[in-house]
């Protein structure tokens, strides 16, 4: 406590904290400046004195590690009140200088952390600059060390090695690395979670997996020790396990770092194929593929991961992996499929913090959002969210649920599978093998008093038919369906033997989306589109001129995007709202064309408007937009 009242002095010299607060979290201290200062502007001309008697003596080589704790000595013992005062038991707890300044939010924790470096003659830094961390210092550390006691190597720098460290007081761990390196140790204080967060990114970089596969001897190759299977450990801790553990870790490590979506692993006759999907596209993990050797060992500790069974190659096997990597919890499907050349795997990471978004932050326009916003708080009626696999449908229908989960609302899903848990909603997983399909999952949902219900996909009549009826009697419904565009979901349930007046008394809102790449802000650059280009967006020159700045933009590809030119995903989308005139033609069973056509005379805008609006803005390309929406095409004729 005394230390941390030289802290709240330094925070008061500099103007940072309210003279009130400073004496009312250090008031013996105060009253003493009072007394021998008198006013508060004259206290302030003190700083300079304050500069010049800091608690750390600054013509050391560095700070005296040994007197960190003994710092409370400098410090006048007139100020503390007695042993007797101390051990009250009869008193309430005294909140410290350091919660009470924190407490009041007039400065955050940076800034505290900031005062005490300069209180101890420290440097300081808000976060590491990865791009200067020397990982050679790093080699001779391991990573549950660094972590354990928050303390990281960064370079060199006037002939001393700068050393980041959370806490000015960690000097067990300083102490080891003054035995450790031969060169001169200066300690720079860093914010804990920026100073975590380097620690993951330092160590992610030495344990890439073609780094790893380059240390394993062929020798070492052998048969997985099922026991070692604590997914408590985080991943990138694991820099001891055995070689195939720390390859497996590794790919996942990678995986997670380049934002895959899917990893592939495909034997083949002499090498194994391992792919990663990112923002949509597959794409080699590594330039040189693994030899065959490894893929046995690989496969087996993948499936020990997921508690499948090791012996069973001949059948297909589904399984789920729960881990960590660099703190941040994951959750993968695992797919297995037996091959001529042995099991393919294909895992689906699950990333809860790519899916649970809000509806502003999915991309939608400003027409489409707030048609979307009067849609999901409507008390019944059904909405579709439509397109294929890998098209952000779950998304969409997580961030509306979302939206409208309230103490008020009982929202209960049936989902095939689980993907992620939604404080305040159920959500009931479709299991086959004991009878529960969607259809019977619904039937039950229906007797649980919900008002709004998601049914995580419509694949059969007997599902959409309860859907329906749900509908009509007073229930919000969402669910998904297969489909090209908005207008085709009408089609598909009369394909599946809905009849279209249930379908037009029912149905209040069609949403088909794409997901398209958005370009590296980093490398992306003004081009001017051709003829051509604009011709496939149904753009003259003279209309692109007018509706937007004159130029569209490409990626030019750079180590932050990897080369493609693009980096992350935003969606794209086609609400068709169903109003009298859009019910009339469905009562009638046109074809989708037709309903489409109408749809759009009315102001709806298509998957390709929406994409050429987001060419426009910049966000992405018109190859991108052309790419997903090449099905897109509608003749007027």
């Amino acid at each position: 406590m005394r230390f941390e009242r030289q802290v709240a002095k330094h925070l008061y010299s500099q103007g940072l904290i309210t003279q009130e607060l400073y004496e009312r979290s250090c008031p013996e201290e105060y009253n003493l400046l009072s007394g021998l200062v008198g006013k508060s502007d004259t206290w302030r001309q003190l700083d300079g004195e304050l500069a010049d008697d800091r608690l750390v003596d600054e013509s050391l080589d560095l700070i005296s590690l040994d007197d960190l704790t003994e710092t409370d000595s400098l410090v006048d013992e007139s100020m503390e009140p007695s042993l007797e005062e101390e051990d009250s038991s009869e008193k309430p707890h005294l909140e410290s200088p350091k919660e009470l300044i924190l407490k009041s939010r007039e400065v955050t924790h940076e800034q505290w952390l900031e005062a005490t470096a300069a209180a101890l003659g420290m440097k300081f830094m808000f976060e590491v600059d990865l791009d200067r961390v020397n990982l050679d210092y790093s080699q001779e550390l391991r990573v549950v060390y660094a972590k354990d006691f928050k303390i990281l190597p960064l370079w060199s720098e006037g002939g001393r090695l700068l050393v980041a460290i959370a806490d000015p007081f960690t000097q067990g761990a300083l102490g080891a690395f003054y035995r450790l390196f031969s060169e001169p140790i200066e300690p720079v204080l860093v914010p804990e979670q920026p100073l975590i967060d380097a620690i993951n990114k330092v160590f992610d970089r030495r344990a890439a997996a073609s780094q790893v596969i380059d240390e394993i001897d062929a020798e070492q190759v052998v048969d997985v020790d099922a026991g070692l299977n604590d997914i408590d450990i985080d991943i990138i801790d694991t820099d001891d396990e055995a070689p195939i553990i720390r390859l497996v870790n590794a790919i996942l490590s990678d995986a997670i770092k380049d934002r895959a979506s899917d990893i592939h692993i495909e034997p083949f006759e002499r090498e194994i194929s391992i792919r990663f999907r990112v923002d949509g596209v597959l794409k080699d993990a590594f330039s040189t593929p693994p030899p065959k050797r490894f893929h046995a060992p690989v496969a087996s500790r993948i499936k020990v991961m997921a508690g499948l069974d090791i012996a069973e190659k001949r059948i297909p096997q589904d399984g789920r992996i729960k881990l960590k990597v660099a703190g941040k919890e994951i959750d993968i499907r695992l797919s297995t499929l037996p091959t001529a050349h042995g099991e393919r795997l294909v895992m689906r990471i699950l990333d809860k913090t790519s899916v649970l978004k809000d509806l502003e932050d999915i991309g939608m326009g400003s027409q489409v959002l707030t048609n979307i916003n009067e849609l999901i708080t409507r008390s019944y009626g059904i909405i579709l969210v439509t397109g294929p696999t890998g098209s952000g449908k779950t998304t969409s229908l997580y961030a509306s649920l979302t939206k409208i989960n309230s103490p008020t609302r009982n929202i209960i899903t049936v989902e095939d599978p689980v993907e992620y848990q939604i404080g305040g909603i159920s959500q009931t997983q479709v299991n086959s093998k004991v009878g529960l399909t969607f259809s019977a999952g619904l039937r039950s949902i229906l007797r649980q008093d919900p008002d709004v219900v998601m049914i995580g996909e419509i694949r059969d009549q007997e599902t959409a038919e309860i859907a329906i009826q749900a509908s009509l009697t007073g229930h919000l419904v969402f669910s998904t369906l297969h489909t090209n565009d908005s207008a085709g979901a009408v089609t598909r349930l009369v394909d599946m033997g809905v009849e279209p007046f249930l379908i037009s008394s029912s149905v209040i809102g069609m949403m088909a989306q794409r997901l398209v790449r958005t370009l590296c802000s980093a490398c992306k650059e003004p081009v001017v589109p051709t003829d051509l280009e604009l011709s496939q967006l149904s753009y003259t020159r003279e209309r692109f001129l007018e509706e937007s700045a004159g130029v569209v933009y490409k990626g030019r590809g750079c180590p932050e995007c990897r080369g493609d030119g693009y980096r992350g995903r935003t969606g794209i989308y086609e609400l068709l709202m169903v109003d009298d005139e859009i019910r009339a033609l469905i009562m009638a069973n046109v074809d989708s064309n037709s309903i489409k056509k109408k749809a759009i005379i009315k102001g709806m805008k298509t998957l390709r408007d929406d994409g050429t609006r987001k060419v426009f803005a910049g966000e992405t390309s018109i190859a991108e937009v052309l790419r997903v929406t090449q099905d897109d095409m509608l003749s007027f004729d």
